[in-house]
């Protein structure tokens, strides 16, 4: 079942994904060459409880930290370690997540480690616009899928190979709710959007197949040839002029 969220409640799911936002920012000096992703992690959930919110991903479905850090040919779900240690020229997938006021918030971006490759920006340059065509499709009238469809014909049309196995999601009172979004399909299917509706939208790009595997942690997804992925991810609010991004400061 979708719920459709009242202003009021938008406003409280804007509260925490402010608080999510202004999170990642405080992590993007930290992301240099010789940083372990568990001190990202740990940052991150000082950040958000000093902000007067709870990590929302901490304990979720057995998951064990504040972030999903995710690195090169990592797609999502990432498992911050004391022992993973940024390098020069690594991509990295920060996804975190908020509570505030029990209304949740959720974001994520790839970032460049120094100095990347030539094909690590564009994939995140095309990722990041991927996700930016996908917003400007959620808007009033429109079926679900046509966010899905814009999303993939833009990856493919760049070479990309668009992740299916994951999608994005509703969000609000719990962090994944109905109904899901994925970043593949024809136009003009599924439900009719709605205000009210509020979606986490996030395309996964990767360099070569779309096909992923899951490592034996049980967690990280992986592309299944080994090249590159990269994630970014928005908590946008349905609107006539298409989707309002609740997670940008």
């Amino acid at each position: 079942m979708i719920i459709y969220r009242s202003p009021k409640e938008i406003e409280k799911i804007r509260k925490s994904c402010e608080l999510v936002a202004k999170t990642v920012k405080h992590l993007l000096p930290m992301v240099e060459s010789g940083v372990s992703t568990a001190d990202l992690d740990r940052a991150a959930e000082a950040y958000i409880r000093r902000g007067g919110g709870k990590p929302a991903f901490k304990g979720y479905r057995g998951f064990p930290a504040t972030l999903c850090t995710s690195i090169n040919a990592e797609v999502v779900h990432g498992i911050p370690s004391k022992t993973r240690k940024l390098k020069d020229g690594d991509i990295i997938g920060i996804d975190c997540g908020a509570i505030v006021d029990g209304y949740y918030g959720d974001h994520a971006m790839t970032i460049a480690v120094g100095t990347i490759s030539a094909a690590g920006k564009k994939l995140l340059d095309m990722t990041r616009e991927a996700l930016e065509v996908g917003i400007a499709q959620a808007k009033v009238g429109n079926r679900l899928s046509d966010i899905s469809h814009a999303i993939q014909a833009y990856g493919e049309s760049h070479g990309y190979g668009v992740v299916k196995a994951f999608v994005g999601h509703g969000i609000g009172t719990a962090l994944h709710e109905e109904p899901q979004v994925p970043n593949f399909g024809p136009p003009g299917r599924g439900p009719r959007l709605r205000e009210g509706m509020v979606l986490a939208l996030e395309p996964m790009l990767n360099v070569g197949t779309s096909d992923v595997s899951i490592l034996s942690d049980n967690w990280t997804i992986v592309t299944a040839d080994g090249e590159l992925s990269a994630h970014f991810e928005h908590t946008v609010a349905v609107s006539e002029n298409g989707g309002i991004v609740l997670s940008q400061l």
